[in-house]
């Protein structure tokens, strides 16, 4: 239906611009594809449009994309295969029209501008050389596949370098979570659970670490209920509820910043409560030095020394609460195998202006795998504080000076993207 109806005049005029108008723009459609394929051909082909070609030792060729070259290893991504891992000594002839960055093993990568003289270009593999094609011209650079430590395109390569990753991107790390509940005479549950997330900047192993970020939290909170009963006599005896809570928690943030490959500086923030110890909370604020005294694929051992302000409070003793100046002396060892990841951290905390105030802890984790990034975790949690409220009333027994816990729970591996 049609609400403003048009003179016939006027309706041939609006058909009229109607059809002008297709035909303009039809027009315009056919001069902008004329003009971006005369361009095109004038540019010549894109860089990198043509497929990667893979020549194996027994003469197979495989058309695709390579991906990256570490120990070794080629990684190339062919689409009715995926991605392929093929070393060096199977491959005949490699040909990459984009562009790559070579990392020779004898250049050792200290600085940025170390980092541009790195050969960047599209690549051939022939006879056990690779030749890199430079992009302004240059001779090609000739680098031996034995000396080949890293091959990688120009954009992981920049990213590497001069990219600092956003705040949510990444990390890597894990979250564990466990939980025991009991329905009897009395009634007990306990929840324990956790999360450590580490990132190191640059993720690459081949460029030396600029910075680290460690974050933790660890908590396990439990009760047993003793429901309140009554006694048979006379008169009977009502014995009242009894309650048993125990909660232990810590949580850590520290920062690395690295001086050389193996030595860096340090700042860190922790916070503890521990109920069975009268614990309120424990607050820690320091900085430092730490040395990495071993560092391979599987394994990582770091000591730190740190100088630092504590404070301590606890439940029921006001007059036990301290502000001291002190120290924290810790190792971190962390070591992954196959089929199991153990870790380990020690770290003995003296105060300088109170000899008596001291504590040390020890923790240890062994997670074993068990699907895709999930793995099922053992732990123990040592912990102990010799100055420890000495008062002892009804309500409030004597406080030990260790407390144990041990753990079992399921783990997550998180790692995000960077």
């Amino acid at each position: 239906m049609t609400l403003f109806p048009l003179p016939s005049r006027n309706r041939d005029f609006v058909v009229f611009l109607s059809r002008r108008s297709v035909h303009i723009i039809i027009g315009i459609a056919f001069l902008m594809t004329q003009t971006s394929a005369r361009h095109a051909i004038a540019q010549g082909p894109a860089v990198g449009s043509a497929p990667d070609v893979l020549v194996l030792a027994n003469g197979d060729t495989l058309h695709g994309k390579l991906v990256s070259e570490a120990g070794g290893k080629v990684t190339f991504h062919s689409d009715p295969l995926g991605d392929v891992s093929i070393g060096w000594d199977k491959i005949k002839e490699l040909h990459a029209n984009g562009s790559y960055a070579v990392l020779d093993k004898n250049v050792k990568i200290g600085s940025k501008k170390k980092a541009a003289q790195i050969p960047t270009g599209p690549l051939e593999v022939a006879d056990k050389s690779i030749s890199v094609h430079s992009e302004n011209g240059a001779s090609p650079a000739t680098i031996p596949v034995a000396d080949a430590v890293f091959i990688m395109d120009k954009g992981t390569l920049d990213k590497q370098l001069y990219h600092q990753p956003g705040f949510l991107t990444g990390w890597n790390g894990a979250a564990t979570a466990g939980a025991a509940i009991v329905t009897a005479t009395q009634n007990q549950y306990t929840f324990s659970g956790g999360i450590g997330l580490v990132r190191v900047v640059p993720t690459a192993s081949w460029l030396p670490s600029r910075d680290r970020t460690a974050i933790d939290f660890t908590g396990s909170y439990g009760k047993i209920t003793q429901p309140s009963y009554s006694v048979p006599g006379t008169p009977p005896i009502l014995v009242p509820s009894i309650v048993t809570k125990s909660a232990l928690y810590h949580a850590d943030v520290e920062r690395d910043e690295y001086l050389s490959a193996r030595l860096f500086a340090l700042g860190q923030v922790a916070f503890d409560h521990n109920y069975a110890q009268d614990l309120d909370l424990q607050e820690v604020f320091g900085g430092g030095f730490g040395w990495t005294v071993l560092k391979t694929p599987k394994q990582e051992a770091d000591i730190k020394a740190t100088i630092q302000y504590e404070k301590q409070q606890f439940r029921t003793d006001s007059s036990a609460n301290k502000n001291l100046i002190g120290s924290t002396l810790s190792a971190a060892y962390v070591s992954h195998h196959k089929l199991v990841t153990y870790s380990q951290e020690l770290a003995f905390v003296p105060a300088f202006n109170d000899p008596h105030a001291y504590s040390a802890n020890e923790t240890n984790t062994l997670a074993f795998p068990a699907y895709k990034n999930l793995s099922f975790s053992v732990g123990t949690l040592d912990s102990y504080i010799n100055d420890v409220p000495s008062a002892v009333t009804a309500t409030q027994p004597p406080v030990k000076r260790n407390s144990f816990q041990f753990t079992m729970g399921l783990t997550y591996a998180i790692k995000s993207k960077y």
